[in-house]
């Protein structure tokens, strides 16, 4: 599978009270190769999971891949964080729009729901989700 991971699903997959945990384990028992993500996540992930050594054994472990370099996007990025002003997005979820405009074939797996269906990639794409079952 090919795709790209956003924080709640790392954290569901960590945390078996997570009411997506369920879900959670049926993805990561289908990723071949690495999930690729951003730093922005993991530091997320670490948050919420109260331990910063779990987040980076999801990488040491393959389940995930940092493949975004913040400096190197700021100019789309600071473009993303405007025209989405209105719903106050975090740097986590500027990276992963522009990862999914790096790499259009990967879907962005995600609880949040509200915002990646609001989030378009170039102008009026929407981006390709995996997300649990409402």
């Amino acid at each position: 599978m090919k795709a790209i991971a956003d924080t709640g699903l790392l954290v569901a997959f960590a945390n078996r009270r997570d009411r997506y945990h369920e879900w959670a384990l049926q993805i990561a028992n289908q990723v071949t190769e690495p999930l690729l993500t951003c730093e922005a996540v993991l530091a997320e992930t670490a948050f919420h999971l109260g331990s910063a050594a779990l987040a980076l054994a999801f990488v040491r472990d393959g389940l995930v891949r940092p493949a975004f370099a913040v400096g190197d996007h700021i100019p789309r990025l600071a473009e993303l964080a405007a025209r989405y002003a209105d719903r106050q997005p975090d740097l986590a979820d500027l990276c992963l729009i522009r990862l999914s405009e790096l790499h259009p074939r990967h879907p962005v797996i995600t609880t949040d729901f509200a915002d990646f269906r609001v989030y378009r990639r170039g102008r009026r794409e929407a981006i390709p989700l995996i997300q649990p079952p409402e």
